[in-house]
């Protein structure tokens, strides 16, 4: 047995993985890629230290920022843990918002290799200036395959198909079909849920939160990753709401404007997510919040 909750950011997923965890016996583990750094607790909305003590919790705050962690990482930490977890008699309450981790996890994980910076730059370039139908045009022309899978008004994955092929001269498919053994196959004893909001419900709940945020020190928080001097590329220094305020504890920005680009960066963030758990798990039940 096992629970699986996903959404977007700001959605309450949190609260739900606790109050099921205490009604059932669970454990609380982290499926977000922000979460894992134990440099952002406010920023990236971890369980606080009461809510930790409560139930207990797994993955999160347990990668220092300068670390590069992958999605592979994460499978193999998750694997053990939930393993732990059932050996113990609890139930695994998977919850977060990064798709790819519940896909790994379910689906099992295709061994892509990294595609270089100056690649994927090229790529995204001309998603930016060119039209989905001339992309995919492309696509048929470099990997057949893969075109004849995907929607021509799916630029996104295009692009990645594109990507992949150009780096590695592969075609993205060959990799799915050397896809690993899922770790949780999804089956009866899976139960899935993905939080969907009212769209204006969110948008508001987001600025709110982030004035939450603002209030318990993010700040602070901010500033002290930002004096570590971590190279930008690190995904730590990529979480949403890190460079304003970095920016405005630099002085470079007034603080009214760092707030308005963080929660404009976090609404645009929730419209991806949302957009990837509808088209990736159509299947996975809606569930509304209980916020208003």
């Amino acid at each position: 047995m096992a629970v699986l909750i996903a959404g977007p950011t700001a959605s309450g997923k949190s609260g739900l993985a606790l109050a099921l965890a205490k009604e059932r016996g669970g454990t609380v583990i982290n499926a977000d890629a922000m979460q894992v750094y134990r440099d952002l607790r406010i920023l990236t909305a971890r369980p606080d230290a009461d809510e930790e003590a409560s139930v207990p919790h797994a993955l999160y705050g347990h990668v220092d920022g300068a670390a590069a962690y992958s999605v592979a990482q994460w499978l193999a930490d998750v694997a053990a843990t939930i393993a732990e977890v059932q050996g113990a008699g609890r139930l695994p309450i998977l919850v977060g918002g990064t798709g790819l981790y519940f896909a790994a996890l379910t689906e099992g994980l295709a061994p892509v290799p990294a595609v270089p910076e100056a690649v994927r730059s090229h790529w995204r370039a001309r998603q930016a200036r060119e039209a989905p139908e001339a992309l995919h045009a492309e696509l048929a022309r470099r990997d057949p395959v893969m075109a004849a899978r995907l929607r021509p008004s799916d630029p996104q994955r295009i692009v990645r198909a594109l990507e992949v092929v150009e780096a590695t001269g592969r075609s993205l498919a060959t990799f799915h079909a050397e896809r690993s053994r899922p770790v949780l196959p999804l089956g009866p004893e899976v139960e899935r849920i993905v939080l969907a909001p009212d769209r204006a419900a969110l948008r508001r709940r987001i600025a709110t939160r982030f004035e939450t945020m603002m209030e318990a020190g993010a700040l602070a928080e901010a500033a002290a990753l930002a004096d570590r001097g971590l190279d930008p590329s690190r995904p730590v220094m990529k979480a949403i709401g890190v460079a304003p305020l970095a920016a405005h504890a630099a002085g470079r920005l007034d603080r009214d404007a760092a707030i308005t680009r963080a929660v404009a960066e976090s609404r645009q963030y929730a419209k991806r997510q949302e957009t990837w758990f509808r088209n990736r798990f159509p299947d996975w039940p809606r569930r509304a919040p209980d916020f208003p």
